[in-house]
Formats: C-alpha cells, structure tokens, sequence
C-alpha cells in the first residue's frame, strides 16, 4: 500500500482549492515533430521523439510534487551533488508558488506554460547555478519519463515515431490537446472518451505508462506542505475518506506512474478544458464505465455486483490487480489527419507543434503533402495552423505584382480570381478557438479513427457508429 499512498499523495501535491480535483504533474515525449522521411505506415512503432526541453517541461509545481519523493531528493544529493540546504530553497521556492496558485482564484491566470517553465528555470539557476539546473532539469525530465525512480516504460509496449499512429496492440491512447482519451484492443478502438487536462502549471505528462490496477474508493493523505496548514478541515498525515467532499480523486483511480493518475470527480464542465493537476480527469460516471472497460480489455473483467461491493463501504479502499498490463500512451499531437479531415488544435502547453515543418511531416506519414491540395486548400490549412500556433503572425496583406497589372495575366487565372472572390469569406477563427477540422479530399480514407461509442461526460449516450466492434477476451 505503500507506493499507492505516495501516488496519491504526488498526484494533489499541487492541489490548489479542495472543491477542484487535484493531481500532480508528467513524463516523456511523444509530441507532433517527426523525423522527415520516415515511411509513411500511420501504424508503425518505433522511439519516441525528441524535443526534450519544451515537450518534457518541469516547472516549479512540477519539482514540488517531485521533491516530495525521497528517491528523487536523494538522487539530488548524489547525481547532481546538492547540498541539503539547497535542497530545502528549492522545495521552498516550489511550494510558495504552489501556494500562491492555490490562492489565485483563478488557476489558469499566472500565464502561459512557456512562462511556466522559464519561472522555474531562473528560480533554479539561482539557488544551485547554471551548471548544475542543467544538471538537475535532466535528472528531472529523466525521473518524469520513468514515472518514478523504478518505472519500466520500456517493458509495456512500443512508442510510436510516427505521428497519429494506429496501435496494434491493446491499449489506451490520451491525445492531451484533443482532450480525448481512446480505449484501443488488438488495434481496434472500442470507445473514446472527453476528458480535462493539467493546467499549464500543471501539465500533463507526455510518454508511455501503464495501468496495472483499479483503486476503488481511493482515499488522499495531505502532504506536509505549507499551504495544507490554510486548508479547512485538513491535517497534515490523516487520511481523508472516499466520498468526502474534500478528497479530489471521486471514487476511482487508476495510477499510471509516478506522479500521475486517471480518476474521476470532475464535473460535466470541467471537460475539454483545463482541469486537472497533471492528470487525466473524469466525470465520476466516466470513470466507473472507463475502469469497467478497462479490466474486460486486459482479460480481468468486473461484474456489476462485484462493483456495486466494492461501494458498500465507501470507506473501505479495494484494490483490483488487472490480468494483464495496460500500456497507456499520452500524445501531445496538434496535427491530425482523422479519416480524411485534417484536425488541427491549439497548442495549448507552448510546444511550438503548429509548424509548416511539423504539418508536412503529419501529412508525409499518412502519404499525402501540401502538393496534393489545391491552391485555396494550402492557404486555408497554412493559415489555420499560424491562427492555432503558439505565436500566429499577423495575415499578409495582399501585395499588387506586375502580373497582376499587366495584360498578359491569363484569362483562367482572372476567372479563378472572380469566383474566388465570390464565394464565402472563411469564417476567422477565434482566439479560444480549440480546434479547426478541414475536409481535404486527398486525404480520403486516411488517418487516425474518429472517436467510438463517444463518451462526453454530459451524461446522454453517445450515438452509435455505423458498426461497433465487439470486445472479444484479450487473453
């Protein structure tokens, strides 16, 4: 019980109000950018890929919850050689802003997550030096990608070079900037669910993990931290129960390494946003149907009798072993090509992912390349990934050329120009807009699958597909 205690304490380290589910913070990567010239299988598998400081960001939330791991302090003192005194500044400037979020009434309004990081990185540097916040960063990046000083991220299954890729295998697939996690068996996908994400302070980790067991009725021990103290109702080392209103994880979790969970007690609202402290998060009713699904996809079904015990005492904590290690892959993909519509989302973590560069190599792993759309098609896409990049330059405004003064232009070119005109002006894409999805017809038949039996959290089933793949025993 003892590693389940400190996953649950890590995943609320940063917990800001009680009344907000809390969780803690990430690993590896596995964002857009892809090696160019790679074949262009959507389902094959190989390395992750590399764009470590920005896709394995550490901010001061981060190294709070972190420094809560007495492995990982250690590790500290012998692989980056820092004293204990530094040590202590560190886990001091980590919680006072872990405690002045938590006073902030609103949890996304300390700015970006590019602001995020570069806090933590000059807090760093100041307390241990350049050298050895370089030094600490990667020691960091490294425990994140592990899930923990013992994670096993090599020994769950294969993290896909290519981008959108299709598994093979059984497994979960969260899209962090879609806000849409999948339920995949033997390379099918059987049911999509909407979910929340980590604040920007709180960003939610990128890389493989795996699930291995169910938590019913999860309690949460509030860590020694200075903003607990201010808490209500709260001490510091005593445990408190499932069901209560001041625990944040609902009646379910599901650890998938150090320091991060997926578990419930979100609201309806709370989905498709910010949401969470380095966590997948959803509705109650989600993650009963989600946990449900989940042991009858690695060979460990659960009845419904045998759930509604495990609720008879809602303060009694139950733990249930899956048959078989789940691989859960977190992607952080702004770029999708989706059964012939290519989706293209905001960035939301300041990845720097909505690139010319990275949308050719997206369209190359599906065959396709900005050649096959007409001329209005590349404007429109290229002019939908700068409005949803992390820094959209201004439009250009139309220059006149000498061609376009001179007689000689083609008369074919005029008319496109005058039918042009006439159709309807695209509609702009708003500031908060989270997704654009263009229709391309040379990307027919290609692509991700869009979502199955999808799950919204809003409590109304969701339509049926044209045909829903039967869940077979994957033993």
């Amino acid at each position: 019980m003892n590693s389940i205690r400190q996953t649950s304490i890590a995943c609320v380290i940063a917990l800001f109000v009680v009344a907000v589910a809390g969780c803690a913070v990430e690993p590896a990567s596995n964002s857009n950018p892809v090696t160019p010239g790679a074949s262009p299988s959507p389902a094959a598998s190989a390395s992750p890929v590399d764009k470590v400081s920005v896709a394995i960001p550490v901010t001061l939330p981060v190294l709070d919850a972190l420094l809560s791991d007495d492995a990982f302090k250690s590790n500290l003192k012998t692989k980056v050689d820092l004293t204990d005194d530094q040590i202590a500044q560190l886990r001091k400037v980590a919680a006072d802003e872990v405690a002045k979020l938590r006073e902030s009434t609103d949890e996304g309004s300390s700015g970006t997550a590019e602001q995020s990081r570069l806090r933590a990185v000059e807090s760093i540097r100041g307390i241990v030096g350049e050298q050895k916040a370089e030094a600490l960063l990667n020691l960091a990046r490294e425990y994140w990608a592990k899930g923990g000083e013992n994670g096993t991220q090599d020994k769950v299954g294969e993290t896909p070079a290519l981008p959108n890729a299709i598994p093979k295998d059984t497994r979960v697939v969260v899209n962090i900037p879609a806000y849409r996690m999948d339920v995949f068996q033997n390379g099918t996908l059987v049911k999509s669910y909407k979910i929340g994400i980590g604040y920007p302070d709180f960003p939610l980790p990128t890389g493989l993990r795996k699930a291995e067991s169910i938590i019913f009725n999860p309690t949460w021990t509030p860590p020694d931290e200075p903003w607990v103290a201010k808490m209500k109702n709260v001490s510091v080392g005593e445990k408190v129960a499932a069901g209560s209103k001041l625990n944040p994880l609902g009646p379910i979790k599901i650890p998938i390494g150090s320091p991060s969970l997926i578990h419930g007690g979100k609201s309806p609202a709370k989905l498709g946003t910010f949401a969470s402290h380095g966590c997948v998060g959803l509705t109650s009713p989600q993650v009963l149907d989600f946990s449900k699904l989940l042991a009858q996809v690695a060979g460990s079904e659960i009845s419904d009798s045998a759930f509604k015990s495990y609720f008879a005492d809602k303060t009694k904590t139950k733990v249930v072993k899956l048959g078989q290690t789940i691989p859960v892959e977190l992607r952080y993909e702004t770029i999708v090509v989706e059964e012939g519509k290519l989706h293209i989302y905001r960035d939301v973590y300041d990845q720097d992912t909505n690139t010319e560069e990275n949308l050719r190599a997206v369209l190359q792993a599906h065959g396709a390349s900005l050649a096959d759309f007409t001329e209005e098609e590349r404007t429109e896409v290229l002019d939908s990934l700068n409005a949803m990049s992390r820094r959209p330059k201004p439009a250009a405004s139309p220059s006149k050329s000498a061609a376009a003064s001179s007689p000689a232009v083609d008369k074919a070119d005029k008319k496109a120009e005058v039918a042009a005109a006439k159709k309807p002006a695209r509609k702009p894409i708003g500031k908060n807009q989270k997704e654009v999805v263009i229709e391309l017809a040379a990307l027919e038949g290609k692509g991700y699958p869009t979502a199955v039996n999808f799950d919204t959290g809003a409590g109304k089933p969701a339509p049926k597909p044209k045909s829903t793949p039967e869940i077979a025993s994957s033993r």
